[in-house]
């Protein structure tokens, strides 16, 4: 069994400069303030306004973020996951176009999808590679411009999801620290209940698709908020188990930033008080595979090398699951 373990090092991140407060969407939509402020914990979300920009702008603008912090020279990455739900066009890599935007001449890059839980599930691919100790620097970007893909005559989608983009890079590391365990879900069942119908194989692009608003988001909300929380929790709580940490022994919960209540049930069910959870969901809303690097991003800070942080995320398909990291630096 190898002694590398895999490490995040730096992190970067990046939101477009519109605000979509709640007041903006009560012009909108038969909603208000409060209404969503206490079913979801929004208060306003990020929206890239810009023409023929896409994911890919997002990822990019992050990943030079994290490059510039840490001084890295991007000719020395290895590798580049991208996780996404959004790519900017079907077929070709949006991945692929970042690593070349970002100047990262040596590495191969693809494109990760798997819901909400796409970065989670990157940050267990990215582990792997660096534990082979073939490759030495991985860089995970998650990035989702949601905004192209809600339809905002829906109040139940529209408020909830917003553009935004992070990125993290993994290095080896022989003290111990990094990536400890995981446990990774998923079930068909949910492939019903959150969902695009069309613009697939099964369903392509036509006249009738475009007038019918088949190309947006659609969600039984009930359905995948009783998933979320007892799946959330419920690995989250086996990682804990698995590992002998207790309430006293976890640092952090970084959880996917889907809605306050999720957080909050799952945060419940592992014993932890609320200065443990990380939250920026009220300003930023849902942003699918950037939520959990802009949590890093926004409280790096306060991150100290040898902390104990669980993460743990529940997207559609169903996917989800929890991962078990000791911080690497202190920042």
């Amino acid at each position: 069994m190898s002694n590398i373990k895999a490490a995040i090092t730096a992190v970067g991140s990046y939101v477009p400069d519109h605000v979509l407060t709640n007041k903006m969407l009560e012009s909108m939509v038969d909603t208000n303030d409060e209404w969503i402020t206490t079913r979801t914990g929004i208060k306003e979300r990020r929206i890239l306004k810009e023409e023929n920009k896409g994911s890919s702008y997002l990822g990019i603008k992050a990943a030079q973020n994290l490059i510039e912090k840490a001084n890295v020279n991007p000719a020395e990455i290895d590798m580049v996951i991208f996780a996404t739900a959004t790519p900017d066009m079907p077929v070709a890599s949006s991945g692929v176009y970042l690593a070349s935007q970002i100047g990262a001449v040596n590495a191969f890059s693809y494109d990760l999808q798997a819901a909400c839980s796409s970065f989670l599930y990157g940050m267990s691919t990215a582990a792997r590679y660096i534990e082979s100790g073939r490759y030495k620097k991985v860089l995970l970007v998650g990035a989702d411009k949601m905004s192209s893909i809600i339809d905002y005559e829906d109040r139940a989608t529209c408020i909830i999801f917003g553009d935004g983009g992070g990125a993290v890079l993994f290095e080896p590391n022989t003290e111990g620290y990094g990536l400890q365990d995981e446990y990774l879900r998923s079930d068909g069942i949910g492939r019903e209940f959150l969902k695009i119908d069309a613009g697939g194989s099964i369903m392509p692009p036509s006249e009738v698709t475009v007038a019918q608003k088949l190309h947006y988001v659609q969600q039984d909300g009930k359905t995948v908020f009783k998933f979320a929380v007892s799946n959330m929790a419920d690995v989250s709580e086996k990682i804990m188990k698995r590992n002998d940490l207790d309430k006293d022994s976890v640092n952090w919960l970084v959880a996917h930033q889907a809605n306050k209540r999720i957080i909050d049930a799952t945060a419940k069910r592992m014993g932890l008080e609320e200065e443990k959870v990380l939250m920026n969901i009220q300003r930023y809303g849902n942003t699918t595979s950037a939520t959990l690097p802009l949590l890093l991003s926004d409280y790096e800070k306060q991150l100290k090398k040898g902390d104990n942080i669980i993460f743990a995320s529940f997207g559609g398909g169903f996917t989800w699951g929890s991962i078990y990291l000791k911080w690497a630096y202190n920042s």
